[in-house]
């Protein structure tokens, strides 16, 4: 009976032993198994959120790009590029350009392996062999018609019609520029040279613009505007090293008043790159800078500013930025355009 009784026991603790398995299997299954799959839906969500926004980067430019499709083998690229071994399958690319949206969905993909899915170890024993995997990210594009603008420049629709991605301009404050028409005001107005200085928001450089509405001048000296020092010194310093400073910078078609009560009226951002200004004498930065080493920046006689000139030189751009804080409307034929990440 004893021996009978022990035989009993053995088979007992082999059936706890068994079920026990069972549940350490599974809980090795989530361990392992689900930090699989965590860590592929990461690496599908990294190759989706770099694809949607690289689209929308290239609709913002160009509506008719090749990438700026359904078919963008662009996304697949960043993908594949963004997938620790190199395997990833865009599944579908949903594509709105009135609404000027895009959405990239990604999933999963292996050599040999079922589609969509990524294989699993330990919960295959357990009759799971896989997971289906996918992540999806959206961007959207457009031009900022309100936000708030680096530096309070507004400048001439003369300036700047016509003359995206062109050559260098010199944009004098107080006449002299080569496009007369730009004058708008009499000498000393505020948009004399085709640029004239926005009210800045309190205590800072630049102001907030909203398209729907109109900024008046607060400055029409040829001094920088206050509590300006610091972006300038960033700005000379970017340019002294060889990087490209653009800014987005309203573009004005009508004034009225002159001096200090100079209302503008305000209808889009334009970018502006910018290699050189002088808005105050030769006393040295933030105020006056401008990089005469013509062969690297491409400044010559004629778009220098020296002696009594007061202005700034650059060109504008077809310029994508990804800044946040921008409300967005339809792509304008200005140059400055938007794509950012939605939820």
């Amino acid at each position: 009976m004893r021996r009978l009784g022990g035989n009993n026991e053995k088979g007992a603790v082999s059936v706890i032993i068994a079920i026990l398995m069972v549940t350490l299997l599974g809980f090795v299954a989530i361990a392992v198994d689900v930090g699989v799959v965590y860590s592929e839906r990461a690496q599908l969500q990294s190759g989706a959120d770099a694809s949607a926004i690289a689209l929308a980067q290239k609709c913002a430019k160009n509506g008719t790009d090749a990438q700026c499709s359904t078919t963008a083998t662009l996304a697949t690229s960043l993908a594949n590029q963004n997938a620790l071994d190199g395997m990833s399958k865009v599944h579908t690319i949903e594509l709105d350009k009135a609404a000027r949206k895009v959405s990239v969905t990604t999933t999963a993909k292996e050599q040999g392996g079922p589609d969509n899915s990524v294989s699993l170890f330990f919960a295959n024993v357990l009759g799971i062999p896989s997971k289906e995997v996918g992540a999806r990210a959206s961007a959207e594009w457009g031009s900022p018609n309100a936000g708030r603008t680096a530096f309070p420049l507004a400048f001439s629709i003369c300036q700047v019609k016509g003359h995206v991605d062109g050559s260098l301009q010199l944009l004098q404050d107080h006449g002299n520029n080569a496009n007369p028409d730009c004058n708008y005001g009499p000498s000393g107005a505020a948009v004399a040279g085709g640029f004239g200085w926005l009210a800045p928001d309190p205590g800072k450089c630049g102001g907030t613009i909203d398209l729907a509405a109109s900024e008046g001048g607060s400055d029409t000296g040829s001094n920088a505007p206050t509590h300006c020092s610091t972006e300038l010194t960033k700005w000379a310093s970017e340019i002294t090293a060889g990087r490209k400073v653009t800014v987005l910078l309203p573009v004005f078609n009508k004034v009225t008043g002159t001096g200090s009560g100079a209302v503008y009226g305000l209808i889009s951002f334009a970018a502006f790159d910018v290699t050189g200004w002088k808005f105050s004498g030769d006393s040295g930065l933030p105020y006056t800078f401008q990089n005469r080493a013509s062969t690297a920046t491409g400044v010559t006689s004629t778009t220098e500013c020296r002696g009594n000139c007061r202005g700034i030189i650059g060109k504008f751009v077809k310029y994508v930025s990804l800044a946040d804080g921008y409300t967005l409307g339809p792509v304008d034929e200005y140059g400055a355009t938007i794509a950012r990440p939605t939820l």
